[in-house]
């Protein structure tokens, strides 16, 4: 046994050097071929994206008629730059919409004891706070401090408008169901770094046009039964709000009048399209995706037109580069897709279903171009989660560790005239670092419509976080970097071509990179587990050592199910199969290793705490989740993106009860988790594993057994 230990953990050792771009600041290295990565990093333009950004969202404005009975603005521009940039299948696919809130006029007036404007919607758009009603009043202002029910209450605001550094959104509410005529809410965001930004806010519980139905993931909460009394709400800045804030404490008597329009307009859900043809239409398809719209209100430069703009540029390069023979066309089509946030890409998604089952990933963008000094911000990959494991997370690590690793200036490395091995700048760009960070999955955008249960294509996101302009009125151009765009697009360009061109050779490198990276990140797990144990107590003991080797085996499980999907890149090659078994088998060494690690460690805490150690016995209820191997019936993807919850929704609220699955025990997030985790091979037991070694908190094994039941009720699922 100790010979047999050493030798896998010289295995890790080695494997670990392997991944570790740091200890060989000579060696940067990528999945493409040197001379086809130059190409991309050449032809990408940092200013080109950087442009579109501009042009979209170099300020907040207001919408004109006609963007309401032809293209929206954001539309036009993103259909003209793709057929002037040559690309293939341009089009705009529209589905009906809903009734979106538009603001007309909203100007705000002091009138006595002077005359001055206060706010207006054509010095800062979102002063006007959506969802106000048209009003024409003349009102006194009174201060409600942070706005509580109590706080209005005792300003005894019956008539007039109150002024408030509180929520915006409750204290409207409290307000008007006071008898206020509205209210101004001095924005809190972030007031000491950006004084004069304020968020786009609301005040009546909306849905976007065509959003799916409330407390889906990425949806805002359905309408109150009790809607408030209509009525309008302005926002002001810190810097500006402040001012009025102190005269008001003073006692001064300010009479304001407010004359505000609004009115609703039919907003349609529209998608652009546009792909690269490859070689071999049967071969699938990789489909890179950002969101054009948040709304027809709310704008944001970098969330989302640096998205919209750097898949823009990605598009143009690699179309440009296919087209002049610079790099050979890939055998599989290269898709993109605009559109309104979860509503709009859900509605083609569930429209092409087919598309689908041949769509190998997906590559999201949702606010890539912040300039990240500025914001203090990483550059983020949210890779897939276990349920949705795929090589597409390494590839696209390869890929930010290569800009990443050969952006910094290294000692080893000074003497040469750019000061770093891979310089990626763009001209009017910042030369600085390239900051990232390869994270778990987070949704919260587009990449969870491929995701979901119902599609079952795998997709991560790129993201910049942290972002200071976030959802406010300074989300303008001038937050993003060309430099931050230029390399955003030159990882997902290759990232996509890689994926698009790849065969057996391609899915051999691949393969190694995930051994290589999996003892890095199964050595994170073991230390996971180790400080599981750490932390345990005398009476704790038993459960935690058992948790502990639970989530270490569930980080294995996953790092095999990626290694395994590799092989749909050259489906039925008997070489690449056979590599990818033995490969699979030093997955399993490293296991065994961390697992011996974590049962040394277990008795040295044992003794420690004077625990009783043991052995891991099953039981009662863990056996009968250990033989439960729940498979996804048809009717999962039959009907597309999300329609399954209908099924779900149908089961009898008696059946229901039977079956209790409460969010301490198992939180909603999981529970779409449990869902992809549904493969056939897998055991309830396993899947509990699965989604603890994932979450902060821990589920019981009865709710995920009970939520199993559920699923098979609604005939989702079968034993």
């Amino acid at each position: 046994m100790p010979k047999r230990l050493l030798t896998v953990l010289a295995g890790m050792a080695l494997l670990a050097v392997l991944g570790s771009a740091q200890y060989t600041p000579w060696l940067y290295w990528t999945f493409l071929p040197t001379a086809e990565m130059n190409e991309i990093v050449g032809e990408a333009s940092g200013e080109t994206a950087w442009n579109t950004v501009a042009e979209i969202n170099a300020f907040n404005r207001e919408r004109f008629d006609e963007e309401y009975i032809g293209n929206f603005f954001e539309t036009q521009v993103i259909v003209r730059k793709l057929k002037s940039y040559g690309l293939a299948g341009v089009e705009v696919v529209t589905y009906p919409g809903a009734q979106a809130w538009r603001a007309v006029k909203g100007e705000l007036w002091e009138t006595k004891p002077g005359r001055r404007k206060i706010a207006s919607i054509h010095d800062m758009l979102p002063m006007l706070a959506s969802g106000s009603a048209t009003a024409d009043v003349t009102g006194e202002l009174v201060w409600a401090g942070r706005g509580t029910a109590k706080e209005i209450l005792d300003a005894k605001v019956e008539g007039k408008v109150v002024v408030t550094e509180g929520g915006l959104m409750p204290a409207y509410g409290a307000a008007v169901q006071q008898g206020a005529l509205g209210v101004i809410a001095i924005s809190m965001s972030r007031p000491y770094f950006d004084p004069i930004q304020m968020p786009w806010g609301g005040i009546a519980q909306r849905r976007r046009p065509g959003d799916v139905p409330a407390g889906q993931p990425g949806q805002p909460a359905a309408p109150a039964a009790n809607p408030q009394p209509a009525a309008f709400a302005f926002q002001l800045p810190v810097r500006e709000g402040d001012i009025l804030k102190r005269r008001l404490l003073a006692n001064e008597k300010i009479t304001v009048r407010a004359q505000v329009e609004s009115k609703m307009e039919t907003a349609d859900l529209e998608n652009v399209l546009a792909f690269i043809p490859g070689t071999d239409p049967a071969a699938g398809e990789v489909i890179l995706s950002a969101h054009l719209f948040e709304g027809m209100q709310k704008q944001g430069g970098n969330d989302n037109i640096s998205g919209s703009a750097c898949i823009l540029e990605v598009a143009r390069v690699l179309n440009t580069l296919i087209a002049e023979g610079r790099l050979p066309r890939p055998k599989r089509s290269i898709r993109f897709i605009w559109g309104p946030e979860f509503s709009g890409i859900g509605k083609w998604v569930q429209a092409n279903q087919k598309t689908m089952e041949q769509t190998l990933c997906n590559i999201n963008m949702d606010m890539v171009g912040e300039w990240l000094s500025k914001n203090q911000a990483f550059f983020c990959l949210m890779r897939t989660t276990y349920g949705n494991a795929h090589y597409i997370n390494d590839v696209m690590e390869n890929y930010y560790r290569y800009v990443g690793e050969g952006s910094r200036e290294r000692i080893q490395n000074r003497g040469g005239a750019a000061g770093v091995p891979v310089r990626i700048v763009a001209p009017s760009g910042a030369d600085e670092p390239f900051a990232y960070s390869i994270e778990t999955h987070y949704g919260a955008s587009d990449h969870e419509v491929f995701n979901d249960w119902g599609v079952g294509v795998p997709g991560i996101m790129m993201i910049a976080w942290p972002d200071k302009w976030y959802h406010t009125s300074g989300d303008t151009a001038d937050k993003a970097d060309s430099t931050q765009l230029k390399r955003a697009a030159v990882i997902g360009a290759a990232g996509a071509y890689t994926v698009a061109a790849g065969g057996a050779e391609a899915a051999v490198k691949i393969a190694g990179e995930i051994v290589s990276n999996a003892t890095r990140r199964l050595g994170h797990q073991l230390v996971v587990s180790l400080e599981t144990l750490n932390r345990a107590t005398a009476e704790s003991f038993g459960a935690d050592a058992r948790f502990a080797r639970d989530i270490f085996e569930a980080a294995v499980m996953n790092e095999k199910d990626t290694l395994g999907s590799v092989l749909e890149l050259a489906p039925g090659d008997a070489s690449l199969s056979g590599h990818i078994a033995k490969m699979a088998k030093a997955v399993d060494g490293v296991g065994a290793a961390g697992l011996a690690a974590l049962d040394a460690h277990r008795a040295a805490v044992a003794q420690e705490l004077g625990a009783k150690l043991a052995p891991v016995v099953l039981t009662d209820l863990e056996k009968k989740a250990a033989r439960i191997i729940p498979r996804p019936t048809a009717k999962v993807r039959q009907d597309g993106y999300r329609e399954y919850q209908k099924y779900i929704t149908a089961v009898p609220a008696a059946e229901r009860a039977k079956y209790p699955v409460q969010g301490k025990d198992l939180v909603i997030s999981n529970q779409a988790e449990l869902q992809l985790l549904i493969n056939g091979r897998r055991s309830a037991r396993d899947i509990k594993k699965m989604l603890d070694a994932q979450n902060a908190r821990r589920s019981t094994l009865q709710a995920v057994l009970n939520q199993l039941e559920i699923l098979k009720l609604a005939g989702l699922v079968e034993w």
